[in-house]
């Protein structure tokens, strides 16, 4: 099993996530005074009530009550469990996320990772020293890949021989285990195990943090099939990968589009001519979760078909693959090529710019949509034109609720000549709108204590601050006395990142909607109102205590050190009204 993430490592990752930056990545966000505004991705509204602190490093919304650090963000917006979110976070910091030993956070799949990375090191080895890798050799420089790309991508070979893989195992049963885990290996009818990839030029996939998952590998010489991927296995889901992705963001820094192809070979030979921004589906049509994932990397994605008949068909199946994911801020347009060329056939006749040129102009999802509909139907008649809104209307319902569908009906009834009002069945979810009300001075003393704490953690370090409360028995006190005990000990302590040290208990909902709760206040006068809680806490606290030893006195007696301690309470008392009195009469 993996360990649990060290809370040393999201406190540090959470430090140097912007989430100005990353929300903006997804979300066109405006200044609006010190905050960045948009309307909210997570309920239907016309004006914005989604605020980004960068001083806070949260978001809340007025509206709908959504609010959250970077975390809570990608797994709302990305539908990411926590892991993947703070996975997603670390690659985008280029951090390694690390692991601590004994707590369990689900499988550990790093003996699987490092059998796949010895097996690329194998291939890669033998595409130099093996005699029969003349062959591999001579096709890689024939589709005109220089060194540099070739070890970039870590192509290799995997030469002729059924136990290559297995003999490297030297015995080792938990190593064989693994290449039979990991699809390294198959079996025979006979129940005979053997290396599944032999005498092919070997692609290595990675995931998006660089681990080895998986191979392709395409067969030198006649043979079928042409190409074999590695197997489903607990580490790849070729339904989910991309080929390339890992490189393109290693290669280039801030993605701002990616071009999805169909094979390795059009990835590596579109890098060879510096088109970095590519990825590969793994031998199957365009999924859900591909898109997904090609969405969390950049706001813009370019489909490439080939120009006959299939290809429009592929390019027809991946539009409405995309359609519920279509929020407002993504683009997804076609690129479909002249009929017989592929990436890489075209980018060498025709050269890069003209290429560039081909992905600026390839046709917008709008466009393909009614253009493809407009073909099925005599639009210049009145009949042609209620088939078109009939064909469409089913489709557009598919798009989120936002500018995006309202404009793609509009499109619709321009083209129609009527006027087609889009109908509320978006797959966004709505919440009930809450509009909070935030006020210090209404919150009970102890809620109010807590909020101004997880709102400003530095206070934990305050001198001189009242005590005596931590003894009250009323609710929220231990959570109160927990959480100063945890920033002293902690003193560089983000908001957001106490926050994540509490997300899975219970009180963790309660903490993030009060660090949200204050967000409308202006900062000036809290630590102050943080002194004045507490030493209305720790007032109340003398009081309860010197109302139970009163009590006592007259049932039961007292013993010496509650005579003392009933007496030194009566003196606070006494002098606490004493001051009381002096302030009425000033």
């Amino acid at each position: 099993m993996a360990g649990r993430i060290p809370a040393s490592f999201i406190d540090e990752l959470l430090n140097r996530v912007d989430i100005v930056d990353l929300i903006n990545s997804r979300l066109p966000l405006k200044k609006g005074g010190k905050d960045y505004q948009a309307c909210c991705p997570f309920h239907d509204e016309k004006t914005p009530s989604f605020t980004v602190s960068r001083e806070k490093q949260f978001y809340h919304c007025f509206g709908c009550g959504a609010h959250g650090s970077a975390v809570g963000f990608l797994m709302e917006y990305e539908q990411m469990d926590f892991v993947e979110a703070i996975e997603e976070l670390a690659v985008r910091e280029g951090l390694q996320v690390p692991r601590e030993e004994g707590q369990s956070q689900g499988p550990d799949y790093r003996p699987l990772y490092a059998t796949l990375e010895k097996a690329a090191l194998f291939y890669r080895n033998q595409l130099r020293t093996h005699p029969e890798a003349r062959r591999a050799v001579d096709y890689l420089k024939l589709r005109g890949l220089s060194r540099e790309v070739v070890a970039e991508f870590g192509i290799g070979f995997a030469p002729s021989g059924y136990h290559n893989l297995m003999n490297l195992a030297n015995g080792d049963a938990e190593e064989l285990k693994r290449l039979w885990v990991t699809g390294m290996t198959t079996e025979s009818d006979e129940g005979r195990r053997y290396d599944r990839f032999r005498e092919r030029i070997m692609f290595p996939i990675r995931n998006h943090r660089g681990d080895f998952i998986g191979f392709g590998g395409r067969l030198l010489g006649e043979g079928k099939p042409k190409y074999l991927n590695s197997p489903e296995t607990p580490v790849f889901h070729k339904g989910k990968e991309l080929y390339g992705l890992y490189e393109a963001r290693k290669s280039v820094r801030q993605l701002d589009h990616l071009l999805v192809v169909e094979g390795y070979m059009d990835v590596v030979a579109l890098a060879q001519f510096g088109i970095r921004n590519v990825v590969a589906t793994l031998g199957t049509a365009t999924t859900t979760d591909h898109l997904q994932r090609l969405f969390r990397a950049v706001p813009e994605v370019v489909f490439c078909f080939d120009g006959d008949r299939a290809g429009r068909d592929a390019g027809w199946k991946a539009l409405a693959i995309a359609l519920p994911l279509m929020r407002d801020g993504r683009e997804a347009r076609f690129l479909f090529l002249p009929q017989g060329e592929d990436p890489d056939s075209l980018v060498r006749q025709e050269g890069v710019e003209a290429f560039r040129r081909r992905i600026q102009t390839a046709v917008p999802l709008s466009r393909f949509l009614f253009d493809h509909l407009a073909g099925q139907s005599d639009t210049n008649s009145a009949e042609g034109r209620v088939k078109l809104a009939e064909r469409a209307k089913p489709l557009l319902n598919q798009l989120p609720e936002g500018l995006f569908r309202r404009m793609m009906y509009r499109k619709l009834s321009e083209k129609v000549g009527e006027n087609i009002p889009g109908a509320n069945t978006g797959t966004v979810v709505k919440r009930a709108k809450i509009r909070p009300h935030t006020s210090l001075s209404t919150m009970p003393p102890v809620r109010r204590a807590i909020a101004l704490l997880v709102n400003n953690p530095a206070f934990a370090r305050a001198g001189n601050l009242a005590e005596g409360w931590e003894y009250l028995d009323v609710p929220g006190i231990p959570l109160l006395r927990e959480l100063l005990e945890l920033l002293r000990t902690q003193p560089n302590i983000t908001t957001v990142a106490l926050l994540e040290r509490w997300r899975g208990r219970s009180e963790g909902r309660h903490l993030a909607k009060l660090a949200a709760s204050l967000l409308p206040l202006p900062d000036e006068g809290q630590e102050l109102e943080f002194r004045e809680t507490l030493a209305h806490l720790s007032s109340q606290s003398g009081q309860m205590e010197w109302e139970a030893l009163v009590t006592k006195a007259d049932r039961e007696g007292l013993d010496e050190s509650e005579k003392q301690r009933l007496s030194e309470l009566s003196r606070e008392k006494a002098k606490q009204n004493s001051c009381n009195d002096g302030l009425e009469k000033k």
